[in-house]
């Protein structure tokens, strides 16, 4: 019997919510390679503070560092930062049963942010700031500079946001869903 076939599991996490669990564990870790190895080839072949244009008048590479949040917030406190950032990651995997309500797109929200999260907690370990080198803009107007870590986190809390908008039922407590669980009283 394979772990996706335990009878006892069954009972605790039915066989397709955990697919949806390790597909999204898997795209998660995936991302946070990527987003390693962007950092590392961005370290290595541009020179910090320095600009490669990719399309003119709208994209660049960039290498620079923020010790703080999205925009520079809280700028220097990136133990704070990362402190907030691991209570954050632990508290979205306690309830991550609960937050996904059984639906697979909660769960790839879910661990979208966590990537992020572990992506940019890696940095203010190792270098004690967050690289970023992905630079947006049009005219004058210029998109501060993120990273890949900084898109996963985005890109999960729009598609939570989304789908607990346009599905807010309990698909758990569905009898026609496929993850039903009957609760015994």
């Amino acid at each position: 019997m394979s772990f996706f076939q335990s009878s006892q599991l069954d009972r605790i996490v039915p066989a397709e919510e955990r697919r949806f669990l390790w597909w999204a564990l898997i795209l998660g870790l995936l991302l946070v390679v990527l987003d390693q190895y962007s950092k590392y080839w961005v370290v290595k072949s541009i020179p910090f503070g320095s600009r490669v244009p990719v399309i003119s008048g709208f994209f660049n590479l960039t290498y620079i560092t923020n010790t703080g949040a999205a925009w520079g917030i809280l700028s220097g406190r990136g133990w704070f930062l990362l402190l907030i950032s691991i209570l954050v990651m632990l508290s979205a995997i306690w309830f991550l049963r609960s937050l996904t309500d059984g639906w697979a797109e909660r769960y790839f929200a879910i661990f979208l942010v966590i990537s992020g999260i572990v992506g940019n907690s890696i940095d203010r370990i190792f270098r004690g700031a967050v690289v970023d080198f992905l630079q947006f803009y049009v005219g004058k107007y210029v998109w501060p500079s993120f990273n890949v870590a900084d898109s996963c986190i985005c890109v999960g809390v729009i598609l939570f946001i989304l789908s607990t908008l346009f599905r807010p039922e309990h698909r758990k407590t569905d009898p026609d869903s496929p993850v039903y669980v009957q609760y015994k009283k």
